[in-house]
Order: structure tokens, then sequence, then C-alpha cells
């Protein structure tokens, strides 16, 4: 769990269930979601998903959303990733196998949000214009809000090349001549930007690359890898 509070639930899978419907080995991925839903108390038929586009559009959703790309993919919703809503029983979910999986939660006005942070979406701020959006829609104060990270690739792991200086030279440092980029970093700054208070960030730290018996990976495995699911949902 991310996020010790009883009006809400937020959490991670691991390896070896693969939970999405596309990649990877997707026999078992609808067997996999009810298990790993199941033991959290979350009908997986109501899981709201997304056809994950690394931009930075974030829906708005509401009960006539439920159940959106649970048992299909193409009933997704379309070129999203990211959602906030403050409906209790509707569980958000996005897939990764190295992008940022990013938490959000403001336990005073009872609105979640959850984000799919690749460097592009990143690069278009998706998690700072997430926490933008709950301020403007549900009137969250961002000093309330408490932000949690999934399993991604880290710093100690993500090897870019050097048309990356320009996007994100602030982020990269250089190590044997070999340049690597800080996706936590980026996103905790954006975070501390809209004014979300340090202390609120609750960074794991866990590294899909340097954990991959534990955590599906693309730069480790290649195109053939399953997908993490993290989870959301109010009470």
């Amino acid at each position: 769990m991310i996020f010790d509070h009883p009006d809400l639930v937020a959490s991670f899978s691991r390896r070896p269930r693969n939970m999405s419907l596309c990649y990877g080995n997707t026999g078992d991925s609808l067997k996999n979601r009810q298990c790993f839903l199941g033991e959290l108390e979350i009908d997986y038929r109501r899981l709201i998903c997304a056809n994950q586009i690394h931009g930075s559009t974030i829906a708005l959703v509401c009960p006539e959303d439920a159940g959106k790309g649970a048992l299909l993919q193409g009933a997704a919703l379309t070129e999203t990733d990211a959602f906030i809503t403050r409906y209790k029983n509707l569980p958000l979910a996005v897939y990764t196998a190295d992008c940022l999986p990013v938490f959000l939660y403001d336990p005073f006005t009872s609105s979640i949000g959850l984000v799919h942070a690749g460097w592009r979406g990143s690069k278009d701020n998706i998690t700072g214009k997430a926490v933008q959006l709950m301020r403007k829609r549900f009137n969250a104060d961002p000093e309330n809000l408490l932000a949690g990270f999934g399993p991604a690739i880290r710093f100690c792991c993500y090897e870019v090349g050097k048309e990356f200086i320009s996007l994100c030279a602030d982020d990269i440092r250089e190590e044997d001549g070999i340049l690597y980029l800080d996706l936590a970093g980026i996103n905790i700054k954006q975070l501390l930007a809209q004014g979300v208070r340090s202390r609120n960030i609750c960074d794991p730290g866990i590294c899909t690359v340097c954990q991959n018996d534990t955590y599906f990976s693309f730069r480790k495995e290649g195109s053939a890898c399953g997908r993490i699911m993290s989870v959301i949902m109010l009470r």
C-alpha cells in the first residue's frame, strides 16, 4: 500500500502476474486482475483504464466510466495518461514497465489522481498538470496533497542519449561517459512547484531494472515483457 488511510486503497502489483491485456503473455491477465484486485476488495469489472500514449492528457472520471478497459483494452479511455476523481468505488489503473506511476490523494476534499509518467509525459509536466486540475475541479490545496511513487526505472539504470541534454538537462547526470535520467526527480520537482510539501511525497525508490525479479522492466526484458498495475480507489 502507498497510503495508509481507511478511506483509500492505493497499491501496485508484482511479478509474476501480468496485468496488461496487450503486452507480454496475456493469457491469464484477466484472472491476474481479478486475483490482485480481489485481495484489495476491488471489483475488477469496475476498473477504469486508458490507452496510454505517453502524453499529458488527464481525464476527469465519473461513475459512467466504470469498467472502461476492465475486460477489453479497446474499451479503455482513449489517448489518456492520467485520471482524477472524487467518486467512491471507482478504481483507477495505469500500467507500467519502467515508467513512473504517481498516486495523488487529498484527504480533505476526498479526491484522488493517478498518473502514468514516462519521460515524454514528464517533459510535458503531466504530474504538475494533474495537481493543477485537482485544485481547479476539486479545490484541492496542494499543501494537503499526499503523493506517492510506484516502481519505475531509476537514476541508477535509466541510460539516455545526448538528445536528452536539451530536454531535461537539470535531471541528467554523467558517469563514465554515460548519461542517466532522473525520472522520479523530475516528477518530485513538478509536485514541489505546485506547492506539494516535500514531507508529503512518499518515494520508496523501487527500481524496476535493479529489482527485475519482482517487477517488469521494458529496458531489462524488451517489448515482450508484462506490465505492472498501479491502482487507486476511494472507499
